[in-house]
């Protein structure tokens, strides 16, 4: 997969892209991304890329030329049938939509800066709006980054271990299970005894009714589309006593 990111800090973005999982999809080609400035598309000499709105108001605007220029330097590298806005008025994005643009061969990623984008990029432009969030940052760099990041981990191979992948939070429509490690007893918080007696089946089950426990507790919007074992995993949860309430300590 190929992406290209239209970013006026593309030196924000390298290190961030060069570390971890996504590091090791980068250096071993399962994965390229590509940084474009559109300041290098701009035809004056303070390479300016943004305007004050027309109809006046606060903040500036960035301009029509540079990013149509930059996203047509492009051809020949990329297809441009995806080109992507980052915009907090795009649809919402979310382990689906990580998954789908997985399955793209390449898209171009846009960062607005200051108050947006000319309309017009918009509407000649751009073949889709992605929102990581109801919150307005000062660019679209880390909404690239969080993109990136996620849709990475769906590429056949960035992940040594599938397993990893499929136990996420909202892989398969849930929160994920809790999670435990050595030692098996801290400050006398015990890991679950299910998880030590290598019972495969059971264990699957335990991490299958916890999963619907955080998703009920937290996100009871996710509980969608559940399978017979899974409404027989949630009723059982309604007969147990209700979980004691933590204490606020100041």
């Amino acid at each position: 997969m190929r992406i290209d990111v239209l970013t006026l800090f593309p030196d924000a973005l390298m290190p961030m892209l060069r570390i971890g999982v996504l590091g090791r999809a980068l250096e071993e080609g399962l994965l390229t991304v590509s940084l474009t400035n559109p300041r290098d598309f701009a035809h004056d000499r303070r390479r300016t890329v943004d305007d004050t709105p027309y109809g006046g108001g606060a903040g500036m605007v960035m301009r029509c030329e540079p990013l149509f220029e930059a996203v047509e330097s492009l051809i020949g590298v990329n297809s441009l049938e995806h080109v992507i806005l980052l915009s907090p008025r795009g649809r919402v994005f979310d382990q689906q939509v990580a998954r789908d643009l997985s399955r793209l061969n390449d898209m171009v990623l846009i960062c607005a800066r200051y108050e947006g984008v000319d309309e017009r990029v918009s509407r000649q432009l751009i073949t889709d709006e992605i929102s990581i969030g109801d919150y307005v940052l000062s660019g679209g760099e880390s909404a690239a980054l969080v993109v990136i990041e996620a849709l990475s981990r769906m590429l056949p191979g960035v992940v040594g271990d599938w397993e990893s992948v499929e136990t996420d939070s909202f892989y398969h429509g849930l929160l994920g299970p809790p999670q435990y490690t050595r030692p098996p007893v801290f400050k006398g918080d015990a890991v679950p005894q299910v998880l030590l007696e290598g019972n495969h089946a059971a264990i699957q089950r335990w991490r299958r009714k916890e999963a619907l426990r955080a998703t009920r507790a937290r996100r009871p919007d996710l509980l969608k589309q559940l399978s017979e074992e899974d409404l027989e995993l949630l009723a059982e949860l309604g007969a147990e006593p209700p979980m004691p309430e933590k204490e606020n300590k100041p």
